[in-house]
């Protein structure tokens, strides 16, 4: 089927550029409340799927072993722009847990908060893979290998205890059977294909644990928690996951994933909410995000939410000149 056009770009009056895209809000139980476009469409969740890969994490006695905090368990869910909050914590995590940045998998990133960015190019510093967006993932994955007495080396490889046990937590949020497709995420880490309904289900159950079994519920509870309390380290400075966590004070948990993904999770409403923009464009998923969270009730309209759901496109002299705006499509998503 072709997917509706849920964020569109103007210029003047003109419609420039269109981005469509599915959304799928589901309980815990996979019952689907609210859904638009093709909800049955095998996606990769990429970083989405951090908050699941983190549950290892907590219900293996890992975290408790190695006194992890809430700070370490967010940044472990987190796409991190490379501030000094999120590589601080990670070099001291890494040192926690007898490791150093060259036992993580994943590649030099480069920072993503302008500021930080400048002063190291000014410095002559480079990037390192503690500044990878996904350091404080991996250092997860290998406080669960230590804490496992397996080997720390190859944890990024699909069949490495590590991530075996990531694909058994996704098939029971998820409700799936029998073993996932699987790609390489960008941090090299693999990356499973998921429906986007059953991605929106593997959410929901991190809001409503009644299903799960003793640990892996407690696991959820905490990873939930870390996020809500600690938005600034799963994201960072200007970002949409941490306004819009920060905004939501409490209701909402939200994860961005390249290629136009994003997952929220609402703990006051039991629900998991997943959604993927065809064309990949991050610019019309933090809209179409922001617009179902108000939708919900999980945000107020005319804050943080709003001015993504609705944001003015400008020109060099910084005129607005247009706007990017959620379609009537995603508005009537109630």
């Amino acid at each position: 089927m072709t997917n509706p056009v849920l964020v569109e770009v103007t210029r003047a009056k003109l419609v420039e550029s269109v981005h469509r895209g599915a959304v799928a809000v589901c309980d815990a139980d996979g019952k689907v409340q609210l859904s638009i476009g093709d909800i049955a469409q095998p996606i990769y969740p990429r970083s989405s799927l951090k908050p699941v890969q983190a549950i290892p994490l907590v219900e293996s006695g890992a975290a408790e072993a190695f006194g992890i905090r809430d700070e370490e368990i967010a940044l472990a869910c987190a796409s991190h722009s490379g501030e000094p909050m999120h590589t601080t914590r990670v070099a001291r995590w890494l040192k926690k847990i007898g490791c150093t940045e060259d036992d993580l998998a994943c590649g030099t990133h480069p920072v993503r908060f302008e500021p930080v960015a400048e002063a190291m190019i000014r410095a002559r510093e480079k990037p390192t893979r503690i500044h990878n967006n996904c350091s404080g993932n991996h250092t997860g994955f290998l406080t669960v290998a230590k804490h496992q007495g397996v080997p720390t080396k190859g944890y990024e490889k699909i069949e490495h205890p590590v991530q075996r046990a990531v694909v058994e937590v996704l098939k029971d949020l998820a409700g799936m059977s029998g073993e996932p497709e699987w790609g390489v995420d960008g941090c090299v880490a693999p990356n499973f294909v998921v429906p986007l309904a059953k991605l929106a289900r593997a959410m929901a159950r991190f809001a409503d644990t009644k299903g799960l079994a003793e640990k892996r519920a407690r696991a959820s509870k905490r990873i939930l928690s870390a996020m809500i309390a600690h938005p600034e380290l799963v994201a960072g400075t200007g970002r949409a996951c941490t306004a819009l966590m920060q905004e939501a004070g409490g209701k909402a948990a939200v994860k961005t994933g390249a290629e136009g993904i994003y997952v929220a999770i609402l703990p006051t409403q039991g629900l998991g909410i997943a959604l993927k923009i065809d064309d990949g464009a991050t610019r019309a998923s933090e809209a179409a995000i922001a617009q179902m969270l108000i939708n919900l009730g999980a945000v107020s309209a005319g804050g943080e939410a709003t001015k993504l759901a609705r944001a003015p496109v400008r020109n060099t002299r910084g005129e607005a000149v247009g706007e990017r705006r959620a379609t009537e499509a995603l508005l009537n998503l109630r």
